[in-house]
């Protein structure tokens, strides 16, 4: 990671307004980034902090999936993200998954105001940082089963033992 980080911020629409009252008390720190942002939420941020912020998509209609292939691309270094524990989300599934492909690329993640703080805040923020990327090579070189192109090369399992029929009455 540079000095100057690619911060990935996102909020659940119950946790916005934390996420924003964060942003603006640490608009100082946030200014020296870039910033990337879901859909309602990056242009909330982009007027909160008079400050460009790239927007994607919408976390439902894929915003969420595209910061999580920025992640495994290498592009984002953070993931703050303020979701709602309190209430299940119609796009739960792609919420887990840009958790999920955090922690599968090592990027820090902060999910409530505490945990940015702190984030935020650290020493590491201000200097360049290796961070240690997981070796995924033994996960990409893994064995996988042929599966017949054709399903006529499939040959049927034999049978191997008879099974009488009685007559129905």
């Amino acid at each position: 990671m540079d000095i100057t980080k690619n911060i990935a911020l996102v909020a659940h629409d119950n946790m916005k307004r934390d996420l924003l009252e964060w942003a603006a008390y640490n608009r100082a720190y946030l200014i020296e980034h870039n910033l990337f942002a879901t859909g309602t939420t990056g242009k909330l941020l982009e007027e909160e902090l008079d400050h460009p912020v790239t927007k994607l998509q919408s976390g439902p209609l894929g915003g969420d999936q595209q910061i999580g292939a920025r992640i495994s691309e290498g592009n984002i270094d953070l993931l703050i993200f303020f979701w709602d524990p309190l209430q299940t989300m119609p796009h739960d599934t792609d919420v887990k998954a840009l958790l999920r492909i955090a922690v599968v690329w090592n990027v820090p993640v902060a999910c409530n105001r505490a945990s940015a703080d702190f984030l935020i805040s650290s020493i590491l923020m201000h200097e360049p940082y290796l961070r240690q990327l997981p070796d995924h090579e033994t996960y990409k070189q893994r064995s996988i089963p042929r599966i017949s192109e054709k399903p006529e090369e499939q040959s049927p399992k034999p049978i191997t033992e008879a099974v009488e029929l009685s007559p129905v009455e």
